[in-house]
């Protein structure tokens, strides 16, 4: 017998009750009442022949059923629009300059540039990978359309741009590892002006923890190289902390770092490939955040 098919104005239904916890407001949002949602929801929980949601007095839940839907229906819905896009969306040709620092484009920029080549197949994509401040540099002499950058460097304008993305700056040192309980505390930091070592270093004067810098390196990859050998200690995004690293909390007695930001630059080049590049990178993002 054949299996049956998931219809996408149900998954955009149970994506909305999901994310945002109501019905009402999910109701609101897809134009229906109250009660077409509530019955696309129950065929859909007959559907399955599990329940997805629970229901309680000021807000509804996922079920761990629930929950395991919720990331197929969002793959399925990006899927669905990412196929009608290529036959609907106007046909973009030219080039977009692309710039990010290095530490995103080893996480962010392979899957929207693999997104962007299969929607817009006809348009060149050019990418640069350095420092903020150089990237700054390019956009400003038009070598660049689009650039993403680290907010808060040294002597870098941050009224420009927009915020796309916030995440916490943490401690990580290598699991198991001894550099953390060395005094002074030996640190590996990014390039001097570098917004993640103003603020590691900030902290730990505040605090009044002695500290050394035994490393310093252009790239991430430098700073996690030194961490894996136990030789540091280093302020790192959470997301980028994966084994065999882990997060050095407040047992150490090291200080919060706070979050830093992610900003995205548009050069004097407004078309339409540039315009559409920047919604993938936003659209990218957001996915980060979910």
């Amino acid at each position: 017998m054949a299996l049956p098919l998931l219809e996408s104005d149900v998954l955009k239904t149970f994506v909305g009750i999901a994310e945002s916890g109501s019905f009402t407001r999910t109701a609101a949002q897809v134009y229906r009442t109250t009660a077409a949602v509530s019955m696309q929801i129950k065929r859909l929980e007959e559907t399955l022949g599990r329940a997805l949601f629970v229901r309680e007095a000021r807000r509804v839940r996922l079920t761990p059923e629930g929950e395991m839907l919720l990331g197929y229906a969002r793959r399925l819905l990006k899927l669905n629009e990412e196929a009608v896009a290529q036959f609907l969306a106007p046909a973009l040709a030219g080039r977009v300059g692309f710039g990010s620092p290095t530490d995103l484009g080893s996480r962010v920029l392979p899957g929207v540039l693999s997104m962007f080549a299969r929607s817009h197949p006809a348009v060149q994509v050019d990418v640069a990978v350095g420092r903020s401040a150089d990237l700054i540099e390019k956009l400003d002499a038009g070598e660049l359309d689009l650039i993403l950058i680290n907010a808060g460097n040294d002597g870098q304008d941050d009224s420009r741009g927009e915020i796309i993305y916030s995440e916490a700056l943490v401690w990580a040192g290598r699991d198991g590892g001894l550099a953390v309980q060395y005094s002074p505390l030996p640190l590996a930091l990014a390039y001097p002006g570098c917004a993640w070592r103003r603020t590691a270093l900030d902290a730990l004067d505040r605090f009044g923890l002695p500290y050394r810098i035994a490393y310093s390196c252009e790239q991430c990859a430098g700073q996690e190289s030194a961490m894996i050998a136990d030789l540091a200690v280093a302020p790192f995004p959470r997301s980028l902390v994966r084994p065999p690293l882990r997060r050095l909390g407040e047992e150490y007695g090291l200080p919060p770092l706070g979050e830093y930001h992610i900003k995205l630059l548009r050069g004097s080049n407004q078309g339409d490939a540039p315009a559409a590049l920047a919604a993938q990178v936003l659209a990218a993002f957001r996915d980060q955040h979910n």
